[in-house]
């Protein structure tokens, strides 16, 4: 009986990481991620967080200005992470525990490679 391998985030994180800086408007984060087809930019920085299309809808409908608005201003930070070596069920748990859909990737040398989200995990795990 042969046992299945471990599927690891690296197997199924999205790269090249896509980053926005902290001081890019709302509305560029909105149009980067319509342009990526992706529902989440990392931020990087002293204080490196994430921006996701919960974030700009929670945003809209706060009222917010998204001309003037910046990432920083409505990102998720500290946000949590994940090694490239994580296997996909502990990422899938972290996700379902702290009620998040995405989860910056690094590496054995602490930088950040890439983006591994809930619609990953889901696809290799079906």
């Amino acid at each position: 009986m042969a046992s299945e391998e471990a599927v690891h985030i690296e197997d199924v994180m999205s790269t090249p990481l896509e980053t926005i800086s902290a001081d890019a408007t709302v509305r560029e984060a909105a149009t980067q991620m319509r342009e990526q087809d992706i529902n989440g930019i990392f931020v990087p920085g002293a204080e490196a967080g994430i921006i996701t299309t919960t974030d700009i809808v929670a945003a809209v409908a706060a009222g917010e200005d998204l001309s003037s608005a910046t990432v920083a201003d409505v990102m998720t930070a500290p946000v949590e992470r994940v090694t490239t070596s994580l296997e996909l069920g502990e990422a899938a748990a972290m996700m379902t525990n702290f009620g998040i859909k995405h989860l910056p990737v690094i590496d054995e040398h602490q930088d950040y490679v890439g983006m591994v989200s809930s619609t990953d995990i889901t696809r290799e795990l079906a």
